[in-house]
Parts: C-alpha cells; structure tokens; sequence
C-alpha cells in the first residue's frame, strides 16, 4: 500500500515518519504491549482468546521483569491489555513503574466496565490513554456484541466520563451480526465524546467495510484515525492483509513489541491469531527480533499476508523505503 501522506498525519501517535527513518535494533523501543490475564468480564462473540499456553495471570515477578527491560530500553509507549486489564491485581503499580520510568504514553485496552473510580485511580497514577470497545449504539446489540446483559450502558457511561478526563478512544469490531449498523455506531460515538475512533472488521469476518462510506465528511474529518481508515477503504484498501505492492518486511518488530506470559511476538496481532513467538523474554529479545526480521517474509507468512493491519504494512513500507540499511 502506497499512500501519499505521511504517517504523522495518520492519528496513531506511536507512529511517524521519523521513527521509521532510524528504525534500527538499538533504536529506542516506541511501543509495547503487555498481555496481563486472559481473564475477562465479557463474552465477545468474535475473541477466540488466547492460546492455552498463555492463558491466566502473567506472574508479578515476570511482568515487572519486562517492564523493566523495556524501559531499561527506552520505551516511549506502552499499552497494557488482556483479556480485561483492569482485572490483574497488579496494574496499578505497573503503571505507576512506567510513570517513574519515563514512559510518555500509558495506556489501557478495556471493555470499559470496570468502575470509574478504578479509572480514575489509574488516570492519577499515570494513564492517558484508554481504549475502549463499543460494538453497537444500542444496549440490545450492545450487551449481544458483549454477551453480558447490562452491559452495554455502563460502557456508554464511563466512556462519556473519561472522555472529560483523558484520551479515549472507541474500538469498533464488526462482524456480520453488527455491520449493517456500522455508520449508526459510529455516529453515536461521536455523540459521546470521543478523541477517535477505528473501525476494524473481525478476524473472522475480514470484509471491506464499504458501508461506511455513508458517514458524513465532518465526521471523518473530525477524526484523524477515522479518516484515514476511510480513505484506504474507499480507495480499495482493505483493513487487513498485506497487498501485492507491499513490502514483505516487517521493520516494525524492530522497535515494536508484544508480550505474553514469557514469550516475546512479532506483534499482537500475531500473538492473537495464534502464531508462534520469536522468543523468550530477556536480553537477547532486540537480537532475536532482529534476526527474525531479517529471515521472516511476510507474505509466505499466513497469519502475516491476511491479518496484518492498513497502518502496520504502510509504516514497514515508509521505513524501507526512508531506511536504505535496512534493505
């Protein structure tokens, strides 16, 4: 995918034209994500879970050791996510580490029914980001999209409260059961407040969201990420998968990382869809992952050529095209 517009336009502030430009093995870690339990409130028809090895709690020790590392690293952003984060006991001192650390952006993927006060504690504690799913924008669908009765309005709510205090923004997973209403759940997102909102078809699904092109312009306009997912989609760009003139590198494990349990991915979405690690947690994880990305051709990779992301397959094309080393 070649799109003229830089990456710093995009929305996602983990990403930029610069970072790209020194992508490198002993470039500071951008983003990370920890996955803390696979523990969760909801029942989402779509979420397959995790693979049995990683299921439970990630030990304290284990979770603290990779932070640790990574900040050791310079990390500049992290998110932490399950699962429901919000249930792992521990979360409040991990944020707090990162805090002490340095880390710019902390943030947390939720369902957004945990009660507000843990919210909020997490916000004083050092949070400025949540992100927080909203499959429909009405409760029968929503507690549906859930599978929990009850709770789709305390989702709305707390989203409509954090929305004063921090940046927020909503996930929306469609599938063939809540498509149809797509431009009406976008449309009540706006009305909540929001910061963003991105739009994703399940892994299951994996169909072009065409029907989004009804949204009014100032509703894309108004949202950066919003907006750029709409234009690839309108231009024939799908959401998922990488295309034939792409790239079939992935710079971005360079810099980038997923964690579970003790295991080290190339991404989230790989973890996700069940794929293998490159490693084990430690101090040889940048090396392993540089030798990964040396080897590994992303499309003779399965889980790689259909589920990698719009916005992951143009940033490793702008960073081979920016970073001649890496070629």
């Amino acid at each position: 995918m070649r799109l003229s517009e830089g990456l710093d336009k995009i929305g996602f502030y983990t990403l930029s034209d610069n970072r790209a430009r020194c992508a490198h093995k002993s470039s500071p870690l951008y983003r990370c994500e920890l996955i803390l339990t696979d523990r969760c409130s909801f029942h989402c028809p779509y979420c397959r879970g995790l693979r049995s090895d990683l299921m439970g709690d990630i030990p304290p020790l284990q979770a603290y050791k990779t932070v640790e590392l990574w900040i050791r690293e310079g990390l500049k952003n992290i998110r932490f996510s399950g699962g429901e984060p919000t249930l792992y006991p521990r979360l409040l001192d991990l944020v707090s580490m990162c805090r002490k650390g340095g880390v710019k952006n902390i943030a947390i993927s939720t369902n957004g029914a945990t009660k507000l006060s843990l919210y909020e504690k997490l916000i004083d504690a050092g949070v400025n980001d949540f992100s927080i799913s909203l499959d429909a924008c009405c409760s029968s669908l929503g507690d549906t999209m859930a599978g929990i009765h009850g709770a789709w309005a305390k989702v709305v709510s707390n989203i409509r409260a954090l929305s004063r205090l921090v940046y927020v923004s909503v996930g929306m997973v469609f599938t063939e059961k809540n498509v149809d209403s797509c431009v009406d759940n976008v449309m009540f997102a706006d009305s909540l407040g929001v910061s963003d909102i991105r739009v994703i078809p399940s892994a299951q699904y994996n169909l072009a969201l065409t029907k989004l092109s009804k949204l009014p312009s100032d509703i894309l306009y108004k949202y950066p990420i919003l907006k750029y997912r709409m234009n690839n989609i309108n231009a024939g760009v799908h959401v998922r998968g990488i295309q034939e003139n792409d790239c079939g590198r992935c710079p971005l494990v360079l810099d980038d990382m997923a964690v579970a349990g003790d295991k080290h991915f190339p991404c989230i979405i790989y973890m996700r869809e069940y794929g293998d690690p490159i490693g084990t947690v430690g101090k040889y994880m940048r090396q392993q992952r540089f030798e990964w990305f040396k080897k590994h051709n992303t499309k003779e990779d399965r889980i790689c050529r259909k589920n990698c992301l719009d916005v992951c397959t143009q940033y490793n094309n702008t960073a081979m095209d920016f970073n001649p080393n890496l070629k």
